[in-house]
């Protein structure tokens, strides 16, 4: 049975869900960067791209084993207390000891439960507002996403040079609390399942989901979908291989202070707040390839953009190239998120859009596995602006595949209500 929401407890509910997602990802922002940050001090580079890989990978592998667990029994709000309760589990050792193989064990555990963590939670926000406001819910809880991203980032900076590591792993550990107690307070409006939990049903939807019919089968014909899953990856390894190192570069490398390198951090989640916005109504007005492309290609344009801020003398000089890197990923990582799913929900059929959008995300996830660990290989052998250029041709080259094999989706100029808006010569 559905739990059905009156007007006031939707209200409270969705008031509820926006605080979590601000404490839960404001605790994930900040173990990420200040993980990164501790591994640099004591570690190499490929230390600290290996802590990110074993990230992604605990991704990867883990949500499609949760979504099945949470579909199967229906038991979406025991899913969402159980996995924050176990990322906060999977740091608290740190609050002990903290040596670099329990850090990255920890982040690896940490990424085992917050693949359970998000998309359950999106599920009951999606129900959570109902037939007619499911989009406002949605569009609430990730701006609030946002805003824990940018407390997170602000705050790590600032605490980095206040704490100690065990201490500030233990106030990552009380925002996780927080965020769980929560948790405890959501109703699930999600419907019960209409077959019972068996282990047959597990293996028959794990090996379904690990196995995408579209790996099987093919991708639809006509627009070079299968071009544009190996555009995201390629990409992606540019992107998070970057992204890996980042807090460590912009500090040792750079020669930003904790607390500026914090703020840096924070230029693109508060762009992104507003650029997703304007991105939807542009793909809407322009189609989605070129959205797509200045996606894939900003990669390259970030990593670039980093090296370049190591060049100037002068400190000012070097913060503002490293700002205006973080706005170019805010773009364009808008850009890239906005033309895909739309360039996708465009050519797949309706049958298939949510597998063709879920394989989105594990090109994306691939991608951040294999980067990181080419980065952190390079950085060892050379430095990092070195595996910054490198790895940028990664992303140029996905930019080329991507602009001469994917052919535009969108044929909005062709339709009725389109023309007709348009003046007439």
């Amino acid at each position: 049975m559905t739990a059905t929401l009156d007007p006031a407890a939707r209200r409270r509910q969705l008031a509820v869900l926006v605080v979590i997602a601000i404490s839960h990802i404001t605790a994930g922002a900040l173990f990420g960067t200040s993980v990164a940050y501790y591994i640099g001090l004591e570690g190499s580079p490929f230390l600290v791209s290996l802590a990110f890989a074993v990230f992604s990978l605990g991704l990867l592998v883990f949500a499609p084993v949760w979504g099945a667990i949470a579909d199967i029994t229906g038991r979406r709000k025991a899913v969402v207390v159980g996995t924050s309760l176990g990322t906060v589990l999977a740091i608290a050792p740190l609050t002990v000891a903290n040596p670099v193989w329990l850090e990255i064990a920890s982040r690896g555990l940490f990424a085992v439960f917050v693949a359970g963590f998000q998309s359950t939670m999106l599920t009951i926000v999606s129900e959570s507002g109902g037939t007619h406001g499911r989009g406002r819910a949605i569009g609430f809880y990730t701006s609030a996403e946002s805003v824990g991203d940018i407390v997170g980032q602000l705050l790590v900076g600032y605490l980095l040079g206040l704490l100690f590591p065990n201490q500030l792993y233990l106030v990552i550990v009380v925002v996780g609390l927080v965020s769980t107690a929560l948790a405890l307070l959501i109703t699930d409006p999600t419907p019960a399942p209409d077959e019972p939990a068996t282990i047959e049903r597990f293996r028959g939807e794990f090996r379904r989901r690990f196995a995408p019919r579209s790996v099987r089968s093919g991708f639809p014909d006509g627009h070079g979908l299968g071009w544009l899953y190996v555009g995201l990856f390629l990409r992606n390894m540019t992107q998070k291989g970057v992204s890996a190192v980042i807090p460590v570069y912009l500090t040792q490398t750079v020669g930003l202070t904790e607390f500026l390198m914090g703020a840096v951090l924070a230029v693109s989640p508060t762009i992104r707040t507003v650029a997703m916005y304007g991105f939807g109504r542009l793909s809407d007005a322009i189609g989605r390839k070129h959205l797509i492309v200045l996606g894939i290609g900003g990669a390259a344009g970030q990593a670039l953009l980093l090296v370049g801020a190591t060049i100037p003398t002068a400190f000012s000089a070097r913060l503002g190239l490293s700002a205006l890197a973080f706005v170019v990923h805010a773009v364009t990582f808008s850009a890239l998120t906005i033309g895909t799913i739309a360039f996708i929900s465009d050519v797949a059929p309706l049958e298939r859009e949510s597998e063709l959008i879920g394989l989105r995300s594990t090109a994306r996830g691939a991608g951040g596995v294999v980067g990181p660990l080419v980065v952190g290989a390079l950085a060892t052998l050379t430095d990092y602006p070195t595996s910054f250029v490198v790895i940028s041709t990664v992303s140029i080259v996905a930019t080329v595949l991507v602009a001469t094999r994917v052919t535009e989706s969108y044929e909005g100029r062709d339709d009725p209500e389109v023309a007709s808006a348009e003046p007439s010569e």
